[in-house]
């Protein structure tokens, strides 16, 4: 009688599984061993595909890398450079949210990651292509996700508890609204990652406008990043009522 075959194992078979792990139950989770359990497995068998656990990371980082949207950095898209930043900030963002555990392994940069290489190369090449020398086109790139990256480390509305007493008004008197913050984590953090983006792209804006389309940047100037232009809402800022994620609580 002829053996069962077992399931075909494949470095794709093994990113995937491995990344629902990790999506799961955090990187702690993921081990050799409890990857094989979960595919079925003999532990030496995954040597076969990858040598070590960080490959497999670095594995997982590329399949999320690979997710973010770069056709706003194609030349026949049509997009000026601000707004691809933008267009591309908000990808990167939502890729990383999707799979918020790998993040730490994403925040070390691409490395040899082939799909976050393509990153790297399209934000240079379009920030280059606009007119950024290449010394400002490498500070934008690291600025960028180092706000990206930052923003999905963590949840500022989540680092305050929803429990009003613990807000004493005599201590506190100005959070008086901050147990309110979690219930409306999302739209909280949406907004701040939105207006501290406008802010670097307005930034930028002003510098490139200032400088480099008239002139040579001065190498230590770049400070901001690239943006959108346009005022930023007033609630946005100053605050208004919480269900509208403008809580100005800080912490």
């Amino acid at each position: 009688m002829a053996r069962p075959r077992k399931p075909l194992l494949s470095r794709d078979r093994i990113v995937e599984t491995a990344g629902a792990l990790v999506d799961a139950e955090g990187l702690g989770a993921l081990s050799t061993r409890r990857l094989a359990a979960e595919l079925g497995v003999s532990g030496p068998s995954l040597y076969n595909h990858f040598r070590t656990k960080d490959e497999i990371l670095d594995a997982i980082a590329d399949a999320v890398s690979a997710k973010i949207d770069l056709s706003m950095f194609e030349e026949t898209d049509g997009r000026d450079w601000r707004t691809a930043l933008h267009d591309w900030a908000v990808s990167y963002r939502a890729a990383l949210a999707d799979h918020p555990h790998i993040v730490p392994v994403l925040a070390q940069g691409p490395g040899r990651r082939p799909a976050g290489l393509r990153v790297a190369d399209a934000v240079f090449g379009a920030m280059v292509r606009a007119g950024w020398p290449p010394a400002q086109a490498t500070s934008i790139g690291a600025l960028m996700r180092y706000f990206v990256t930052g923003s999905a480390l963590g949840s500022f509305a989540r680092g305050f508890v929803d429990d009003e007493t613990a807000y004493d008004p005599a201590d506190y008197p100005h959070l008086g609204q901050a147990h309110l913050l979690a219930e409306h984590r999302q739209k909280v953090d949406e907004r701040a990652f939105e207006t501290g983006l406008r802010a670097l792209l307005d930034g930028l804006r002003i510098q490139y406008e200032g400088s480099v389309a008239g002139g040579p940047v001065a190498e230590s100037s770049v400070t901001g990043g690239p943006g959108v232009g346009g005022p930023v809402a007033e609630s946005s800022v100053t605050g208004g009522p919480v269900a509208d994620g403008s809580v100005t609580a800080e912490g």
